[in-house]
């Protein structure tokens, strides 16, 4: 283990075989953390929380010459709450703060700029990019892909293999980017594609492989490509 001396441990700490603990790293109470783990510079850690092996956490974002979007660079340091639940070979960013009794599942990564309130399931291998927002008690399940730009509001499903965009010129530099506004309650099938700047309303459901190009009102069931309203 590599564990700095500046860290501050509560009681009742599990760490794992070749954990790396950087400086500044704040852990509550009764944290297991995995083998393997790197917890980067100043992450804050709450009480009972779970931390699998070989996770990544308050990694800082990259860039290159030809990304015209470049990530933010004065970010604050990762937010775990208590009773948080981590998976293995996860990657979680600066900027990003998870609020209490959230999971995330094995091999997820999520970026900063973003908000994870309460009791929210996050499924294996999902990608939630930045500047997004998701409510509480949400579920995202496996392999889905969350757009930057987005807004998840609060009891959301969405189900496996679903796809959102936020960019409709798609790397032109034209237009601003916004992401899907899914509304509290709303339901999203298997691999449905939403596009940009969509609304989802409250109590919708929209079927599976159904791809959305407008916005679909409160309580109607969409489906088809396009999506449409079933009568």
């Amino acid at each position: 283990m590599a564990i700095h001396s500046s860290v501050i441990f509560g009681t009742d700490i599990e760490v794992g075989e070749y954990a790396v603990i950087e400086m500044g790293v704040r852990i509550g109470d009764r944290v297991t953390i995995g083998s393997h783990a790197v917890i980067k510079e100043g992450t804050v850690i709450g009480d009972d929380v779970e931390i699998g092996d070989h996770v990544i956490l308050g990694k800082r974002p990259g860039s290159n010459k030809k990304m015209a979007r470049k990530p933010a660079t004065n970010l604050p340091s990762l937010l775990i709450d208590n009773g948080v639940v981590i998976g293995s070979h996860v990657t979680l960013y600066r900027g990003l703060s998870l609020a209490e009794g959230v999971f995330i599942g094995d091999h997820v990564s999520i970026r900063e700029q973003i908000f994870i309130d309460r009791f929210t399931i996050i499924g294996r291998h999902a990608m939630i990019e930045p500047n997004t927002r998701i409510g509480k008690s949400v579920t995202i399940q496996t392999g889905c892909y969350v757009t930057a730009d987005t807004v998840i509001e609060d009891h959301v499903f969405i189900g496996p293999c679903c796809s959102m965009s936020n960019d409709k010129y798609m790397a032109s530099g034209k237009g601003t980017h916004t992401g899907p506004h899914i509304k509290t309650h709303a339901k999203i099938g298997n691999h449905a594609t939403l596009l940009p700047a969509i609304v989802i309303g409250e109590y919708a459901v929209v079927g599976a492989g159904a791809v959305v190009t407008r916005d679909v009102p409160d309580r109607v069931v969409a489906v088809g490509n396009p999506a449409r309203v079933k009568s």
